[in-house]
């Protein structure tokens, strides 16, 4: 184990790289070691918290925060208020919130915090805790944070809580106070209103005392793991009528653990030795899906290793739990009365977080679209694979979402704050659609074969870091040649739409001309695919001058002709095609990974 860590760490920092505020990259890192005693009839805990800190940026840190998720579940939290007073609420959360009973509230409460022995002064301010320190903590210095908390878990409405809907007992994320993300642009101690999380590199050693009829699952080996290399069990039996669970956690940014008392608990072995866990209910009607779901998994695991990066853990679990799907480290938690399909996807999606997110760890509170996108995109290539879809397009959902919040007046640029959306609807489509339409759009813009290496190579750089958008463009423009900040600004960065048009073709003696027309304030690269009276077919391309370049050949057997720069402030370009053959007909982006938002004026036809 020991190894293990040390070669995830070397991994981590062989590179010296460039983050987006072009200072040298630097990231904090906490160690947890954490004891937690469960009373599952009363559905409350205590916890015991040592956390070793180290200061690695340039900055004297004088505080510290620490989120505290559970306070979100209490009448008049701003969770509670936002759900109630937003235009289109979650439908898992509407007023639920409001109308818990003092025993169905979530809370974490501190009762004893010190700095190195010392105790220091605190305030709970909703689900943030602000700690005054002692002594401030100087660059490359540590410092050892000890804590005990009362805690009681929430009735299971978002995420976290007990007795979801599938009789799952207790769905343990976001359950323990977790130190705030502290990066080259400050304090990351964001409120806890509706979604997503940031957190510090570091490694978690966690043990939990429950009755001995729980099975427990989630992060981490359990520390049998450490002797055999297997996540078995470790049942050890601690208080009278409990049993202590102890996991390991090598190198993540969170902890997560499920426990029911009618989990099954089954193992697969999954690409390059690493342990497949599934927990899911003792439950006739789901058993059948979830033995098929295994083999899938492990082929779902393959292709993300193959078309990322090698998953660098020796165990993954995937637990019935929580309240839709929702990624951690090393784990799942997802729902699991579906049909087979739904499990498969889900499970394909919350699987591909390992990669765009918890190993490419952006902060999804200002990135949202990186994780959601980007996982959207290489997950619906691989149910193509995986579930043999036979899809030309994958991703033509997605484009179908973009394209409706793109002319529905009511889409806002991609860097709005998560929770800042004015609507549930504009924040999904813009993480989900719109960020999957990012990278698939990408290919059409770099060629595929390129973005493709642009994936790898940010997996290669990145992984066990905190990347921003720039540091995933700078992958691909330095794999393809091509000047690509234009690309990020204008898709992400603003709501320009792309809107092109074959406005006129005109027939002369010695040539046919067509005049194509930018609307969209957007720039694109244009492929114009045309089809000869002959049946034979030929692709000019059309370079965007800003781009300094042009993309690779996509097609080998297809003829293709470059034709001069498009720059962007021309509003029209004229392509002349010699007439030693007729037009039959035209089309821009024969693909459809172009994301035009009025796809009626791409075509023309002759008479």
């Amino acid at each position: 184990m020991k190894l293990f860590t040390n070669l995830i760490w070397a991994f981590a920092f062989v590179a010296t790289v460039t983050a987006q505020n072009n200072s040298s990259y630097w990231q904090q890192k906490v160690d947890y070691k954490m004891d937690i005693d469960v009373d599952v009839d009363k559905w409350q805990y205590k916890g015991k918290q040592t956390l070793v800190y180290t200061n690695n940026s340039p900055d004297v840190l004088d505080k510290v925060f620490y989120h505290l998720y559970f306070n979100a579940f209490q009448p008049g939290s701003e969770m509670d208020v936002r759900s109630r007073t937003i235009a289109d609420a979650d439908g898992r959360v509407k007023d639920r919130i409001s109308k818990l009973a003092p025993n169905e509230i979530g809370y974490i409460k501190p009762t004893s915090l010190t700095q190195d022995g010392k105790p220091l002064e605190h305030e709970v301010v909703g689900t943030v805790l602000e700690v005054q320190l002692n002594t401030p903590i100087q660059p490359g210095a540590s410092t050892t944070f000890m804590m005990e908390w009362d805690a009681q878990v929430p009735v299971q409405i978002r995420r976290s809580g007990r007795n979801n809907a599938e009789g799952v007992a207790l769905s343990m994320t976001q359950w323990y106070p977790k130190l705030a993300e502290y990066d080259f642009q400050g304090w990351h101690a964001d409120p806890y209103i509706a979604r997503e999380f940031h957190g510090v590199w570091g490694d978690f050693d966690v043990t939990i005392h429950i009755d001995e009829d729980y099975v427990v699952g989630g992060s981490g080996y359990n520390t049998e793991n450490v002797k055999n290399g297997k996540d078995m069990p470790s049942l050890k039996k601690g208080k009278k009528g409990k049993r202590s669970w102890r996991f390991l956690a090598p190198n993540v940014h969170d902890f997560t653990w499920a426990a029911d008392d009618e989990y099954i608990h089954d193992q697969y072995d999954g690409p390059n030795g690493v342990t497949l866990n599934f927990y899911y209910k003792n439950n006739p009607e789901i058993l059948e899906n979830w033995k098929n779901l295994q083999p899938k998994t492990a082929a779902l695991m393959e292709f993300f290793n193959e078309n990322i990066g090698e998953y660098p853990y020796k165990q993954y679990s995937v637990i019935q739990g929580g309240d839709g799907g929702m990624e951690y480290a090393m784990c799942t938690l997802i729902t699991g009365e579906r049909k087979f399909g739904s499990l498969v996807g889900v499970t394909s999606h919350e699987l591909a977080h390992t990669w765009f997110q918890f190993l490419l760890a952006t902060n999804e509170g200002k990135h949202e679209w990186m994780d959601e996108g980007f996982t959207v995109y290489i997950s619906n290539e691989a149910m193509n694979v995986v579930m043999d879809q036979k899809s030309n397009n994958p991703h033509s959902g997605s484009y179908r979402g973009y394209q409706f919040l793109a002319t529905s007046g009511e889409e806002q640029p991609a860097t709005t704050h998560a929770d800042r959306y004015a609507t549930n609807r504009s924040y999904g489509i813009t993480a989900y659609s719109k960020g999957a339409v990012f990278m698939a759009q990408l290919g059409y813009v770099i060629g595929e074969d390129k973005l493709q290496e642009a994936i790898k190579k940010y997996y290669k750089d990145w992984a066990f870091k905190h990347p921003t958008p720039n540091d995933f463009i700078r992958c691909a423009e330095q794999v393809s040649g091509l000047e690509l900040d234009w690309y990020l600004m204008d898709f992400m960065q603003t709501t320009n739409v792309i809107d092109y048009s074959i406005k006129n073709v005109e027939t002369r003696k010695d040539a046919t001309v067509v005049t194509l027309e930018r609307l969209g304030l957007m720039p694109m690269p244009i492929d114009l695919f045309v089809t000869y009276v002959d049946g034979t077919q030929e692709l000019f391309y059309i370079p965007l001058q800003m781009m300094r370049g042009e993309k690779n050949k996509q097609v080998p057997t297809r003829k293709r002709t470059i034709a001069k720069d498009w720059a962007w402030a021309y509003p029209t370009y004229e392509l002349s095609i010699p007439s030693d053959k007729k037009v039959q007909s035209m089309v821009i982006d024969p693909s459809q990974r172009m994301a035009d938002i009025n796809q009626d004026n791409n075509t023309w036809k002759a008479e």
